[in-house]
């Protein structure tokens, strides 16, 4: 099945799989700003040069919200570059399109097209990065479907109810039901599927013939009680979930011992962020689907910057560190720089068999100095590195660990009081309004607005720049207000007025909570 130029291959398809791209990320950075152009323009000449039938993509194409003209321009030049040509695309599409692409004027594949010349074809959901927003809905996905050259699917409009219609394609006698969900909010998600809100359909005929590949951008590790999707949750007669979001790379499929079907996740292409997770080496995957079987080949991305991490605990090298002793700045300064050349040379000797590996690469230790230690300036500590590697800022990063307790005389535990993780002091907008209001006096509490449709207005305001994202909402929420009442032909009475309208807010939020 692997074998290119066998005469299997009529009933094989190729397909590129990726996710987490993040177009943008760092584009002002002098250092790392075009590496995620760079990775992008590697992927698709993967794509290219195997011929695949096609590129599937896990969301968050792009990292924000509104990608800056370069962004954009560069992305259409990528696409055009690889995916338009005169290769005669070898599947066709049973499914209902109008159905598939149903929030699009142009409700059909990219590559159908009498105007385009597509060779390539590339299938994409949003992310939580490049999600859809505003008055129209609209999102950076959706500017590359109206040019043709991404067709975005796995959309979802409704807050109440979800039924994914699967893309069904066919090639010679293999057939796939494509089946995509682009990112929605983990609580809201995971709720609607406790609730049996969210139904995946199937084809009508030989259900039992279709390989089941589903792709979602959700949290997969469990970040609180609701704010992620359990594997479970998903239905059992799919064959293969790719899973964007999380960005390390575990790309070879694993069996879910329960539900029976493969889970892929191919990671990001770019550091994110400078955690443990990220340094795993960098894959995209090359899936061959021929009936029922499956194999992913995995593809190690050469553009990607190296990035290497390591945490060191002063506490544990007693016989280096005396925290009473007035040298013992300087001795961990010293033992810093020494483990921060060793991971460069491990950096330089994994270069140098890739002459495409950009040459500065990614640095941080991570240093535990509870037990009585101080740290030492970083901003000097950095200086010695400008040119060596390509985050000199942020190489270092002091920590106490929160279980640590230092021996003061005092009772007082300020090394606790410091230690407090910065995830664990992040608060969402959507919680922080709800605490506000449920604080508030009551002639400040809200009337109209529900405290979750206001947390969420407000989220996009700041998380997305939408600027006229409250105003929308005050719009909607007074329109809707007003058709009830005028429904409900209630008196033109103050009271009457205001017992309709806290009637109405209580239906609201009876439904909010079901």
């Amino acid at each position: 099945m692997s074998t290119v130029n066998s005469q299997d291959d009529e009933d094989t398809f190729k397909i590129l799989v990726a996710t987490d791209i993040h177009l943008g990320y760092l584009e002002k950075d002098p250092v790392r700003g075009n590496d995620t152009f760079v990775t992008f323009n590697e992927i698709l000449d993967h794509a290219q040069k195997n011929e695949v039938d096609f590129v599937l993509l896990g969301g968050d194409l792009f990292h924000e919200n509104k990608p800056s003209r370069k962004t954009v321009h560069s992305c259409l030049e990528s696409l055009r570059k690889y995916c338009m040509g005169d290769r005669p695309v070898q599947f066709e599409i049973l499914s209902d399109q109008a159905v598939n692409f149903h929030y699009s004027k142009f409700p059909w594949v990219n590559y159908q097209d009498e105007n385009l010349n597509i060779s390539i074809p590339v299938f994409s959901i949003h992310g939580n990065h490049d999600d859809p927003t505003g008055a129209d809905a609209l999102c950076a996905l959706d500017i590359l479907s109206c040019a043709g050259l991404v067709n975005h699917f796995g959309r979802s409009t409704s807050v109440e109810k979800i039924a994914i219609s699967p893309i069904l394609l066919r090639k010679g006698r293999t057939k796939i039901a494509l089946y995509g969900l682009g990112s929605i909010p983990d609580e809201r998600l995971y709720r609607m599927f406790v609730n049996k809100q969210v139904t995946m359909l199937r084809p009508k005929e030989d259900e039992d013939s279709w390989f089941n590949l589903f792709v979602i951008h959700q949290n997969r590790s469990k970040h609180g009680a609701t704010n992620y999707i359990p594997e479970q949750f998903l239905d059992d007669f799919i064959d293969l979930v790719v899973w964007g979001h999380e960005h390390e790379c575990k790309i070879t499929p694993f069996q879910n011992e329960q539900q029976r079907f493969y889970i892929s996740q191919p990671g990001s292409s770019v550091v994110t962020s400078l955690s443990p997770g990220e340094a795993v080496k960098k894959h995209i995957g090359l899936l061959h689907v021929k009936g029922k079987k499956m194999k992913m080949e995995k593809i190690a991305l050469e553009t990607v910057r190296t990035f290497h991490i390591e945490d060191v605990v002063l506490a544990d090298h007693p016989d280096l560190f005396n925290p009473d002793n007035p040298n013992v700045t300087q001795a961990i300064q010293a033992f810093c720089m020494e483990k921060v050349e060793l991971m460069l040379d491990n950096a330089e000797r994994e270069r140098l068999g890739n002459p495409h590996q950009p040459e500065k690469p990614i640095i941080r230790l991570r240093v535990d100095y509870a037990g009585g230690f101080e740290p030492f300036s970083i901003y000097r500590f950095s200086q010695k590195y400008m040119h060596r590697v390509a985050n000199p800022k942020d190489i270092i990063h002091f920590f106490r660990h929160r279980g640590q307790k230092e021996k003061k005389d005092i009772d007082l535990n300020f090394g606790k009081l410091v230690s407090r993780p910065t995830e664990a002091m992040t608060l969402r907008v959507e919680d922080l309004v709800k605490q506000y209001f449920q604080t508030a006096e009551k002639k400040v509490q809200l009337s109209l607005l529900t405290e979750r449709g206001m947390g969420e207005a407000v989220q996009e305001f700041v998380d997305k720049e939408e600027k006229d994202a409250i105003e929308e909402l005050v719009k909607f929420q007074l329109e809707k207000t007003q058709r009830f009442l005028k429904e409900r032909r209630t008196e033109a009475e103050e009271e009457k007025i205001d017992e309709e309208v806290i009637f109405f807010l209580q239906l609201i939020c009876a439904l909010c909570k079901e």
